[in-house]
């Protein structure tokens, strides 16, 4: 069943070698827009029999079905059947079969553009708020680490080389921070998600009276896109943002895993990992791997190319819908999935990392009170670069003190996490999506 065949046509309209190819894997991808294409349908349904464009009863009809089917997709997906086209056709044809011609009505003052687009906006602001929410998870972990773990000291490193005095809940809570940063990323695709395009048709609107603005009340969400053409000029964009907020946030999760990995090596021995995230080697006896972490890296890793492929997808492309926008499902909602089981494997291996808690302790790590040791003669009035010179000489000299006490206390330092100040700037930025 397609959409734009013509009943009265005896001429082939596919060759099967074409016909599949140009479906691609819409059976597979579109499965994941079902719900949103239903409950695009009704809201468009109602605003049409609000608009006597749908007489009342065929409404009340349509809506008792398409209640049914949204209860049958919660207990198993829907399944798109051979030689139908894509989900807006098997939904039409699962309507039409049972409602005859009413079902036949649905599409008026639709095209299969805005159709497929508001479909993607709605199926995206779902899933970017379960994102969120993951990431809540994951940021609550790792403030409880760093409060936990706030006065355990940690040497800080930088080129490399051996810099200044660290602690765990400075690193812990530097990463919280970081994903707080990373949601005003994903509150931009959230946004342009949460834009209604139903009613812009095909790019140009319909001599239908519709009430788009009805629409998007009905469809509970944040705004319109008022142009027809700017509505179909946000197919790929809306990809493209909610690409980047995945990419965002695994770029900071890809970072941190590679800190677990380094800090894990003997040569550093700044925690261990438990074996339900580390392996064995099959040739040396000694050695646990962090292999779980490892692929968290690389995972993450692999969906920082994400914007990129959908950039390359969708540029250079002039204003109207192109069939090139249909390959964007296939780079972005297996990537969606990928994601969101990397975030649940991240959030329980949080639980396996144990700190080792005299790692400072090591003779190699003096020279990060250097700056320390500067700063106390400059408060007793020597100039900065004369007591850098002392203290350059004392380290040369084998004579550099290490200091017993924590002199940090401006906010962000090792001595003034302000884990509280973190807790509530991530709480504004998370109720975009609440």
């Amino acid at each position: 069943m397609k959409l734009w065949d013509k009943a009265d046509s005896t001429k082939a309209t596919s060759n099967s070698r074409f016909e599949k190819f140009c479906m691609g894997k819409d059976a597979e991808m579109d499965v994941y827009l079902a719900k949103a294409d239903l409950i695009g349908t009704l809201a468009h349904a109602k605003m049409l029999s609000e608009q006597n464009l749908l007489p009342i009863e065929e409404y009340t009809q349509l809506e008792s079905v398409i209640q049914e089917l949204l209860v049958h997709l919660d207990k198993e997906k829907i399944k798109i059947d051979a030689g139908i086209e894509d989900i807006h056709s098997q939904i039409e044809f699962l309507l039409t079969e049972r409602l005859g011609d009413i079902g036949k009505k649905i599409h008026s003052g639709r095209s299969r553009n805005d159709q497929a687009l508001l479909d993607i906006k709605l199926f995206l602001k779902a899933e970017i708020k379960t994102i969120a929410l993951e990431v809540q998870r994951i940021f609550d972990k790792l403030i409880t680490l760093a409060e936990r773990n706030q006065d355990i000291a940690l040497p800080g490193y930088t080129h490399w080389q051996v810099a200044m005095p660290s602690s765990f809940g400075l690193w812990f809570s530097a990463y919280a921070e970081a994903l707080n940063d990373d949601l005003a990323m994903l509150q931009a695709a959230y946004l342009l998600s949460d834009k209604n395009p139903l009613g812009s048709g095909a790019g140009y609107g319909s001599t239908f009276p519709l009430n788009r603005t009805r629409t998007t009340a009905l469809l509970d969400m944040g705004g319109l896109h008022y142009n027809s053409i700017n509505a179909q000029l946000s197919r790929g964009k809306t990809e493209k943002w909610m690409a980047m907020a995945i990419a965002a946030i695994a770029a900071t999760l890809s970072r941190f895993s590679n800190d677990v990995c380094i800090y894990n090596s003997q040569n550093f021995k700044f925690i261990s990992l438990s074996n339900h995230v580390s392996t064995g080697s099959s040739l040396m006896p000694h050695k646990r791997n962090p292999d779980v972490f490892e692929l968290l890296r690389a995972h993450f890793n692999i969906l920082q190319a994400l914007p990129n492929e959908i950039s390359l997808l969708t540029t250079n492309l002039p204003s109207g819908y192109h069939r090139d926008m249909q390959l964007t499902k296939e780079r972005l909602f297996p990537a969606i999935d990928q994601f969101k089981g990397c975030l649940d494997i991240i959030l329980h291996a949080l639980d396996e990392i144990q700190i080792e808690k005299n790692c400072i302790d090591n003779p190699m790590y003096a020279p990060i009170y250097s700056v320390e040791r500067i700063n106390e003669l400059v408060i007793t009035g020597i100039p900065f670069r004369d007591a850098y010179k002392i203290v350059g000489k004392e380290w040369e000299a084998g004579t550099l003190k290490r200091s017993i006490k924590n002199s940090y206390t401006h906010e962000g330092s090792i001595g003034n996490l302000c884990l509280e100040e973190i807790k509530k700037t991530f709480l504004e930025s998370l109720s975009v999506f609440i």
